[in-house]
């Protein structure tokens, strides 16, 4: 028998085919099980207005994967359309040339001659029928190709519906192929996958095991509609002899034929047929997670773009979210088919704590579906998506503070990053979804969440008002002072230190609230913001806060002039360019001194800066002010020292009062020797 040469003239095409367009191997059996189904839904389309083959029933249509562990064979096997002797040549003796495609192509040509012609009952019957059921995907011709990845020789045997007789195709690549008449009782088409021999860097053999195949019909092909059947290992026990009950049992290991896909997607039901305790099974199973999730949000979307997603929110942080090897986007199906593990065009950075997924049938796929055209759809499904999440994290938010709180604990660093990134780009889409520590108590009126799902148990919940030092910008703004204009803020490491920092016990006891920023980024986040609802954030620290009365601050301003010789003489003492100045201030309460920040960058910005990697030592550093509380006693003391001209004692008197104002905010003080020293010698005077 001749051997033929593929139409497309070179070995070259051929190799890129099974090289280059696949990233990975297994992907042949995805390829190959789409195929498959492909047949059969034509065979099953055709059938619903073709007489001839009235006989096809949709429970008989299946896909068979058939395991030969000994010969190393695998076998995929359908009953659907089947392919003649010039089909065969046609399809498979031409690379990307799709029988898919055309048979697409055929229904296209079909539907407009339709359009032409008046539709008889039988015809508007059938497309009823067939409506949704045409989902077919191999229209580029190589994905048959992608076998001889794993394969020494494939052999190809098929029977058409609109044949009599048989063919048997076979290549060993890009040698040729050979097609020759064959037996074979059914319709449809089996592919006998011959595998190529182990290498140091490839186990062939593994694709004929059980495991294997059946985990990968389960990532990507578990969705097809038709059942796929394979050949599976059970262990039977062996019967006893008699009066031989004691003896250790034994067993058989015998083959039977087990169904390994669900077909029917959990996310293209209806979601008033699916039970909550379904939403998490699903999610825990598919995402490997051991916690129920905290909510999911499933849609089906119709018009320009059809598509259904199915997203949940998890309940904690992945061990490796913050790792380099985490990586977010939502899966990517095409009609049930896994395209994509890890779609990252569809989440932004913001929500890539997001697990879930998105099924289209409209995907604008390249040549090998493992990649996406970047066109337009992709990124309206990517908008939509982002839209529906934010939306549905503000009714959370309104509705379930206590599941939101939950999430934000888990998962607001990177809101508040998003909200920060790309120079405040996406501040106005996020900055109602950001939370802070108050130092006002926020009572949270009870509200019954009237979404579809809330993994929390609400039998446990009390219908009861929710206290939370948790707060909003706009619950803040709603407790504003009629004459307030700023929302005062103050940063450090925890929410203990600073309450206990000078400034703010200050502005609490003046009667206004507080933001407590306890994370790297949140100071910067207000930066970027400036402002919330017309009002403009405000540093306690910074020394351009001033709550004193008019007479306050008159009083404060002639003291501070009638003190600037005392204080050039304290600051030249210091000799350290951050501290721009020194003065009396109002506003401690109780205690002695503090340090203020002047300009963009505060204090806790400086350590937050100074503590990033590759900074190539820039050391920033903030401006500040040293104040000391003009109504303590140390006030009173430094007055009195440069009055006597004691010069000497009143440097050390700076020098401890500027260490003990580091100490307060967190900052390293130059020399904590001289400052021991210093201590000890004021306190045995």
């Amino acid at each position: 028998m001749a051997k033929k040469q593929f139409k497309a003239e070179s070995k070259r095409l051929l190799d890129l085919m099974i090289n280059s367009i696949y990233t990975n191997k297994e992907i042949f059996l995805r390829e190959l099980i789409s195929n498959a189904s492909d047949a059969i839904d034509k065979v099953y389309f055709r059938s619903l207005t073709d007489k001839k083959l009235s006989d096809v029933k949709q429970s008989d249509l299946k896909i068979n994967v058939i395991r030969d562990k000994e010969n190393r064979i695998l076998t995929i096997k359908d009953n659907g359309i089947g392919m003649t002797e010039e089909e065969l040549e046609k399809n498979l003796g031409t690379i990307a040339q799709s029988g898919t495609l055309s048979f697409k192509q055929t229904l296209i040509n079909d539907d407009k001659d339709n359009d032409k012609n008046k539709k008889s009952e039988e015809t508007k019957e059938a497309d009823d029928k067939s409506e949704n059921k045409m989902s077919l995907i191999g229209q580029f011709g190589v994905g048959f190709y992608s076998c001889f990845m794993v394969a020494d020789e494939v052999t190809v045997i098929s029977k058409s519906a609109d044949s009599e007789k048989a063919y048997k195709w076979v290549s060993s690549g890009a040698d040729g192929y050979t097609i020759e008449e064959a037996q074979k009782e059914d319709r449809g088409t089996e592919i006998i996958i011959k595998l190529k021999k182990n290498t140091d860097d490839e186990n062939y053999s593994k694709y004929v095991e059980e495991y294997v195949l059946e985990n990968l019909i389960k990532k990507y092909s578990d969705y097809i509609r038709y059942p796929i059947i394979m050949n599976c290992e059970k262990k039977v026990p062996k019967p006893k002899a008699e009066g031989d009950e004691n003896a250790k049992q034994e067993y058989d290991t015998v083959e039977e034929d087990k169904t390994i896909n669900s077909m029917i997607p959990l996310w293209k039901k209806a979601k008033k047929d699916i039970k909550d305790e379904e939403y998490k099974n699903f999610y825990m199973q598919k995402f490997y997670d051991f916690e129920e999730p905290l909510k999911w949000i499933h849609t089906k979307v119709e018009g320009q773009y059809s598509y259904s997603t199915l997203l949940y929110i998890p309940s904690h942080v992945p061990y490796d979210y913050y790792g380099k090897e985490f990586k977010k986007g939502l899966q990517l199906y095409s009609n049930g088919v896994l395209i994509m593990e890890h779609c990252e065009d569809l989440l932004p950075d913001y929500f890539g704590f997001v697990k879930g997924l998105v099924d289209s049938e409209d995907l604008s796929l390249n040549i090998s579906r493992e990649i996406l055209q970047q066109d337009k759809q992709l990124k309206v499904i990517a908008k939509n998506i982002e839209s529906k999440i934010r939306s549905e994290l503000e009714n959370m938010l309104n509705t379930d503070r206590i599941a939101y709180e939950k999430l934000f604990k888990a998962f607001g660093m990177p809101l508040k990053i998003g909200a920060y990134d790309g120079f405040g780009l996406n501040k106005d889409k996020l900055k109602d979804l950001l939370l802070f520590h108050s130092s006002h108590e926020n009572e949270i009126p009870y509200k019954e969440d009237e979404s579809n799902n809330n993994a929390e148990n609400k039998e446990s919940e009390k219908k009861e008002n929710y206290k939370s030092d948790y707060t909003t910008f706009k619950e803040y703004v709603s407790r504003m002072k009629p004459d307030q204009k700023e929302i005062y803020y103050a940063s450090s490491e925890s929410v203990d230190k600073i309450k206990m920092m000078p400034q703010v016990e200050s502005v609490i006891d003046k009667g206004f609230e507080v933001l407590f920023l306890d994370e790297s980024v949140d100071e910067f986040v207000l930066q970027m913001m400036q402002e919330y609802d017309g009002k403009k954030f405000a540093n306690v620290s910074a020394n351009d806060i001033n709550l004193d009365t008019d007479e306050e601050k008159e009083a404060l301003k002639k003291l501070n002039e009638e003190s600037k010789d005392l204080f050039k003489f304290m600051k030249e003492s210091l000799n350290d360019e951050n501290i721009k100045d020194i003065r009396f201030t109002h506003r401690l309460k109780n205690h002695p001194v503090c340090l203020s920040s002047e300009g963009v960058v505060s204090v806790e910005m400086q350590k937050v800066l100074n503590a990033m990697p590759d900074q190539n030592n820039q050391n920033i550093k903030a401006q500040t002010v040293l104040e000391v509380n003009e109504k303590h006693p140390i006030a009173e003391k430094l007055k009195a020292l440069y009055k006597e001209d004691n010069k000497e004692e009143l440097k050390k008197y700076t020098k401890v009062l500027l260490d003990a104002a580091k100490l307060i905010e967190g900052l390293p003080i130059d020399n904590p020797t001289e400052l021991s020293n210093l201590i000890c010698e004021f306190m045995t005077k």
